[in-house]
């Protein structure tokens, strides 16, 4: 099992930043993606921001140059990261980190980020 903890996010005026953390505990060996997600309210979630198979990240296109996820595998913290630049209104959602482990994939407790126009 592995457990996602996340923090940040809160209410920020359009054009600001925020920044959110996912940390990961439990089974934490062999977690071989880790990544952001979002949900505003009457729609279905989306990816935000997530590493591929060949190394890179893919960002959805809505966040490409703003949004920016890192990842701390020092000392076994296995924290993600997603920086967030020039945030707009459309950016208010729910977001959620996941972790891959095995073909199983974990969820965090989801942060609400609103953006304020």
């Amino acid at each position: 099992q592995v457990q996602l903890v996340q923090s940040g996010g809160g209410l920020v005026q359009a054009g600001g930043s925020l920044r959110l953390s996912c940390a990961a505990s439990g089974s934490i060996t062999s977690i071989n993606a880790m990544g952001w997600y979002r949900q505003a309210p009457g729609k279905q979630r989306e990816l935000v921001a997530t590493p591929t198979s060949g190394g890179r990240i893919n960002y959805a296109d809505s966040v490409k140059g703003r949004f920016t996820i890192s990842r701390d595998n020092a000392n076994a913290k296995n924290t993600v990261y997603l920086q967030m630049n020039s945030l707009k209104p459309e950016d208010t959602a729910v977001y959620y980190c996941s972790a891959t482990r095995f073909g199983v994939n974990y969820w965090g407790q989801g942060t609400q980020v609103t953006v304020s126009s």
